[in-house]
């Protein structure tokens, strides 16, 4: 079991930076604007020998009773509570703060290993840096930089200390994990139903458009199969876009889509289907990621309103009717089970192989049925077909002539082969390659009995035709 080790502090000391570079990655959001983080982030961390976990979390301020801030130090608590290793994150150059104070006195009540860390030391003497925070009671600070990434190492070697070196064999067994990413627009419900499906309250669920900001995955277990879930900012028109922060939460949940195995897209029932749940519905389709589709919200909706919304789907949506579509209601867990069968058909549909005899077959099957139409003055012929890739499934047909194969023909052919082999839940991509002609460019030079009988036949055709 690797060790974990949790980030707290108060808003704006680098607590994501800090995650950053123990994880080497980009994962958190950084930016100079305090409240950035809210959910829990979990992270490998990859500095130094030994194996172990970091957690990123959101601002704490254990002294608000109410409100986003409140369920912000809620979601700090519980990680505090999984914890092995508390790092306290303080800012060296701002100096101690009454906040700091509080949220001292309340980590000492944990019991857990507490480590005071001062950050944002860059260019400072040690002890006049550290002079002030010796007040706190929490043993020598340790100096570092997140930033710069400077006296890292050695916090880890003292954090880790207590824990010997184990083999890190962890990562590779959740490669094959199935990657499920929770998208739609702002309030549809997307951390409330990851919330369900996990059974706890792992995410902030808030009636506030944009409480998630950055994408968090969570790893779960459902039927004894293993999974990695994504919970993604809201997506809302570009023209609404306004804070540079909400642009850094859109590209991450781009990245997260198109990172993906298989995508949730949450619509709200007791909204209109809009155009922004079609431009979205049309990301993750160009993607060519498997997709389920949940209409959240279908409680206290009456026959009418219900009738309308699927309507609504059938009209605006009707590209997606190779997806599973469930109504459900998040927040009473109702529909929510069924969910995770269709994640599972979907995933199976765009990782499935299927051989090249029955790809062709099929394919020879479609065009004895419907034979494609005539390009000019001639018909396009279907030679046999290949499977090319996965996620989604591309099959690759050989011929000649295919060119002038139109996209109606495409689309039939497509229907086939998800009729055909069961490919339910994701998208198909048929490529038609045409064979190269040897002959082509190529011309044979005339001999010299060919060439007089050509001169001759052209003669004639003159006085014949004047």
């Amino acid at each position: 079991m690797k060790p974990t080790l949790v980030l707290v502090g108060r808003p704006n000391v680098g607590k994501s930076t800090l995650f950053n570079r123990l994880t080497r990655t980009r994962d958190a959001i950084v930016a100079d604007i305090p409240g950035l983080t809210r959910d829990r982030h979990y992270g490998h961390g990859r500095l130094g020998i030994k194996p172990y976990l970091v957690v990123d979390t959101g601002g704490f301020e254990p002294v608000v009773k109410a409100g986003i801030l409140h369920a912000m130090a809620k979601q700090t608590l519980q990680a505090v509570d999984e914890a092995d290793v508390v790092l306290f994150i303080v800012d060296g150059r701002q100096g101690l703060a009454p906040q700091d104070k509080i949220i001292a006195e309340q980590l000492r009540k944990t019991g857990r290993k507490l480590i005071l860390v001062v950050n944002k030391t860059e260019g400072m003497s040690y002890a006049s840096v550290t002079a002030e925070f010796h007040e706190l009671g929490l043993g020598t600070p340790c100096v570092i930089s997140a930033l710069h990434g400077e006296h890292l190492g050695e916090l880890i070697d003292f954090a880790l200390e207590d824990y010997p070196y184990t083999e890190d064999t962890g990562e590779s067994s959740q490669d094959k994990r199935p990657i499920i990413a929770v998208a739609g627009r702002p309030n549809v419900g997307k951390s409330t139903l990851i919330n369900a499906l996990l059974g706890e309250e792992r995410m902030i669920a808030f009636d506030q458009p944009g409480t998630t900001r950055d994408s968090i995955y969570v790893d779960f277990e459902y039927d004894q199969r293993c999974y990695t879930l994504i919970d993604t900012a809201g997506l809302r028109r570009s023209g609404k876009i306004w804070e540079t922060v909400e642009k850094f939460s859109v590209v991450k949940t781009l990245q997260s889509i198109e990172a993906a195995n298989v995508v949730i897209l949450v619509l709200d029932a007791q909204d209109s289907i809009s155009e922004q749940d079609a431009h979205i519905a049309g990301f993750i389709l160009e993607t060519g990621r498997a997709l389920v589709v949940a209409v959240n919200k279908w409680d206290g909706m009456d026959d009418y309103r219900r009738d309308t919304v699927k309507r609504e789907f059938e009209r605006k949506l009707a590209f997606l009717n190779f997806a599973n579509l469930h109504y459900i209601s998040a927040l009473y867990d109702k529909g929510v089970k069924g969910l995770m069968p269709s994640v599972d058909q979907a995933y199976a549909a765009a990782m499935a192989h299927i051989p090249t005899p029955r790809l062709t077959r099929a394919m020879l099957a479609a065009v004895a049925k419907q034979h494609p139409p005539r390009g000019g003055m001639s018909r396009p012929k279907l030679r046999y077909a290949h499977q090319g890739g996965e996620n989604p499934p591309l099959i690759v047909i050989h011929g000649s002539m295919l060119e002038h194969v139109p996209q109606t023909y495409r689309r039939y052919l497509e229907n086939t082969f998800r009729d055909v082999f069961s490919l339910q839940g994701t998208p198909l991509r048929v490529e038609f390659r045409t064979g190269h002609n040897p002959y082509a460019g190529k011309k044979t030079p005339l001999t010299e009995e060919e060439a007089r009988r050509a001169r001759n036949r052209r003669r004639r055709n003159r006085k014949k035709y004047g």
